[in-house]
């Protein structure tokens, strides 16, 4: 069972998200919060599989959540669930710690989909905005464009194919399912693709990827 807290400042909204969510077998409530201070809180204890995090809250607002939960290792991989369509604000979640970014108009089966992605350890980021997020992220000044680092080593055709899988929300399980490869042969590539775009973890990786043309 997919343990997940539900960070929502509107309590009709958490009450929706849980209602639908009782419906599935795989994935429960464990834990609500209204805003990013009580958020903290309460991930600090309850220890969830996956947050679903509203961005525009009173208070602690979700950016300054997930910076938060950064800052304090609080390692929980957390969908944002908002019903604002604003590449800036998906840009920036993305940046801050987001493993995904889905609006609040998805379906009960897109939203469990990318609970069980996050919960396998992917990213996901909703398909409707993957083709903004690269005009987007080619605008992005400075050190937001991650212009301060070096040029991307180039990738090899392998690396480039799991570069596009994990921008699809793919975790390494699905990708080694879907390219015929062992789990840990898929670490290996996603380690050295990492290293070669000068990037932290996959999300950046998928960034990068998007800013330099890579997944195409």
């Amino acid at each position: 069972m997919i343990r997940v807290c539900v960070v929502d400042d509107q309590t009709l909204v958490r009450q929706g998200i849980r209602s639908l969510l009782d419906l599935s077998t795989e994935v429960t409530v464990a834990a609500e919060a209204s805003d990013g201070d009580e958020a903290l809180d309460i991930l600090a204890s309850t220890q969830p599989d996956v947050v679903l995090l509203d961005l525009r809250m009173p208070g602690r607002d979700g950016i300054s959540t997930l910076k938060a939960m950064r800052e304090r290792a609080i390692n929980v991989p957390t969908l944002v669930l908002t019903t604002f369509d604003d590449d800036e604000l998906v840009l920036r979640a993305l940046r801050a710690g987001a493993h995904g970014y889905l609006l609040k108009d998805v379906t009960l089966d897109q939203l469990l989909g990318a609970i069980r992605t996050l919960a396998d350890g992917g990213t996901l980021v909703q398909p409707a905005v993957t083709e903004r997020l690269v005009r987007a992220a080619r605008q992005l000044p400075g050190q937001e464009r991650y212009d301060d680092l070096p040029p991307p080593q180039p990738l090899t055709e392998r690396e480039r194919e799991i570069l596009r899988l994990l921008a699809g929300g793919y975790a390494n399980r699905e990708i080694a399912t879907a390219l015929h490869l062992a789990e840990g042969t898929v670490k290996n590539h996603v380690s050295s693709l990492l290293m070669k775009l000068g990037v932290r973890d996959r999300t950046r990786a998928v960034l990068r990827g998007l800013q330099h043309g890579l997944l195409r």
